[in-house]
């Protein structure tokens, strides 16, 4: 007997003052839904989800949740008047006997519950109301963003607790890695609309550009017939009879079905340019120690950035990521070493705390306020790359409307103000650019364009973030923070970096062995004659093969281009480095499991 919805939303609409956010909406969330909501910033997936909720009256519809159905929602910025500790709010929903629970998240979300609410930062708030949710463990849980702020570490701990959840969830999230891992089904919000797909994210990509492949095919195909029916109407009419006026009216319901249409918005017109060129050599650190507030962020730590890299900088929260970034750009006092930077840099920085944006500002000033971008004599003009041009201009191309421009900055989404920021770095000239957690709240579209935007940058990029997936596609090189002055230097991504470490290194690994040791004895042996360790190794093997075979056929496809040598050889080099590295690992793989199967048999 099939199971009752957890929650039906049925011909939902939703106007804020202007356009439609939704006209005529229905979305199903059945028992055990795994599911990934996706759209552009600023489509309304977070406003979808307060509907969800209940946070959010609607203009039209209904929504339904059975008696007896407990729906839980992640607040963005959660109202904590009242409590003492952020302990005291994320026990608030629960009995006596169950604050333990709070504890126990806690742990594995990193923060403290006896942290004063009145002193927290806006990301221990955040990590509070996930462990509220968390805590309560409703029939479905609501999660907007729920990995901002977290380091990789407590990402895992929080992918894993989920993956293990009974309760169905609705997850909003830039994070790929996470939404592939997690996610069995996909609601796509586009132009006011909700498309469901039965696949999780991972096929999401495919089906948006089919979808909108299909769209193009159609308007295509209209506009032609459009054209056809124009062309009679104004040469093939020599008698109105009856017949020829049922075309002409035929053709008016064409041209109405043609501007009834809506276009899909496009990428923003992003653009990042480089400078006059650096010296070869960027920058140089030489055995630099520093202690900060009784903690060790480095001890003797060496490293040398050429011109072009891409470096990563991982580690858990609070490790002293941010800290060593200003010590190479001689923003923080050494207690020893020497760092020499190179010639010739002109530096931009993306701050992850967005310190550049005033909440009162308007769009407008935010832009014309700017010293980098001031254009002497002209309000409404901005400085874009040594050229003028208009402020609206130029916000349109980050895809802000006429209305936006004289809005506060307070009033945008977390997407919204990475793109405002990224629009001021990026109206500089530049040949260093620092990006210090540049993918939180962005939309999948954006992050694309800023990942092919660092790949074609010529320039450096010093990067900190907790996004594997981004990590793999854009950094050439990775600095491991792993606290008390330990932090080493990887080749490649993140991917290249646990493969480096072996399958007991790296700070996912680090937190499966914390959970290990909890659970059991290290040598402890499972009833099928395997550690926990093993256990875990065999469970997760399948989808590492999976993965590797991906990836080398990708790799392959890319090789079998005959002219690839001679077009781009050092292309061709790393191909090929690369092609022979994923086949050790795979070979390597399906060795491990077979051997852990016949052990587990």
């Amino acid at each position: 007997m099939a199971r009752a919805p957890l929650l039906q939303l049925s011909d939902i609409s939703l106007t804020f003052g202007g356009d439609p956010v939704f006209s005529g909406l229905d979305a199903v969330v059945q028992p055990g839904d795994r599911v990934a909501l996706v759209g552009r910033n600023g489509s309304g997936k977070s406003t979808l989800l307060k509907v969800m909720a209940g946070l959010v009256e609607v203009d039209s519809g209904q929504v339904t949740v059975p008696p007896g159905t407990s729906v839980g929602y992640m607040e963005q910025e959660p109202t904590m008047d009242g409590f003492a500790t952020l302990g005291d709010y994320a026990a608030s929903g629960l009995d006596p006997g169950e604050a333990y629970r709070v504890e126990m998240v806690a742990e594995g979300l990193k923060f403290d519950p006896s942290g004063s609410v009145s002193t927290a930062s806006g990301g221990e708030r955040r990590r509070a109301a996930l462990a509220k949710l968390m805590a309560e463990a409703p029939d479905l849980m609501l999660l907007d963003e729920p990995t901002n702020h977290l380091d990789i570490e407590a990402i895992a701990w929080l992918e894993a607790e989920l993956k293990g959840a009974r309760a169905a969830f609705v997850l909003i999230s830039h994070d790929r890695a996470f939404l592939r891992e997690l996610t069995r089904a996909t609601l796509w919000i586009d132009r006011g609309s909700v498309r469901r797909q039965e696949d999780g994210f991972a096929a999401f990509e495919a089906w948006r550009d089919k979808v909108w492949e299909d769209e193009d095919t159609q308007r295509h195909k209209l506009d032609r017939k459009i054209k056809a029916e124009a062309r009679w109407a104004v040469e093939g009419i020599s008698a109105r009879r009856k017949r020829n006026q049922g075309r002409v009216r035929a053709l008016g319901e064409l041209r109405q079905e043609r501007a009834d249409m809506i276009r899909r918005q496009g990428p923003a017109a992003m653009a990042l340019e480089a400078g006059p060129k650096s010296g070869k050599r960027v920058i140089e650190a030489r055995d630099l120690s520093k202690t900060l507030g009784g903690k060790t962020i480095v001890t003797d730590f060496s490293l040398r950035i050429g011109r072009g890299d891409r470096v990563a900088f991982i580690g858990p929260n609070g490790v002293g990521k941010t800290s060593l970034l200003k010590m190479l750009l001689g923003d923080l006092k050494l207690d020893s070493g020497e760092v020499v930077q190179g010639t010739n840099l002109e530096i931009a920085v993306f701050d992850q705390t967005r310190d550049q944006l005033d909440p009162d500002m308007s769009l407008w000033e935010s832009l014309t306020g700017d010293k980098e971008m001031r254009v002497a004599g002209a309000a409404d003009q901005v400085m874009v790359r040594g050229q003028p041009k208009h402020v609206v201009g130029y916000l349109k191309e980050f895809l802000f409307s006429d209305a936006q421009a004289r809005a506060p900055v307070r009033s945008l989404s977390g997407g919204e103000k990475a793109r405002l920021l990224l629009a001021k770095i990026m109206a500089q000239q530049s040949n260093l650019l620092v990006l210090d957690e540049p993918t939180n709240d962005l939309d999948v579209e954006t992050l694309d364009l800023l990942q092919e935007l660092i790949g074609d940058y010529d320039g450096t990029v010093l990067l900190v973030s907790h996004d594997r997936d981004f990590l793999d596609r854009v950094a050439t090189t990775t600095i491991a923070m792993e606290g008390n002055g330990r932090a080493t230097v990887y080749a490649g991504g993140w991917t290249d970096y646990i493969a480096q470490r072996g399958p007991s290194g790296g700070a996912q690994a680090a937190t499966q062995r914390k959970g290990a040791e909890k659970a059991k004895p290290a040598a402890q042996e499972d009833a099928n004659g395997l550690s926990f360790t093993e256990r875990h190794r065999l469970e997760a093997l399948p989808a590492e093969i999976e993965r590797l075979e991906a990836e080398i056929a990708k790799l392959e496809g890319l090789l079998g281009d005959p002219e690839l040598y001679t077009r781009e050889p050092v292309k061709f080099a790393k191909a090929t480095e690369a092609l022979v590295e994923r086949q050790g690992r795979l070979e390597t793989a399906e060795t491990d499991w077979l051997e852990l199967s016949e052990r587990s048999e």
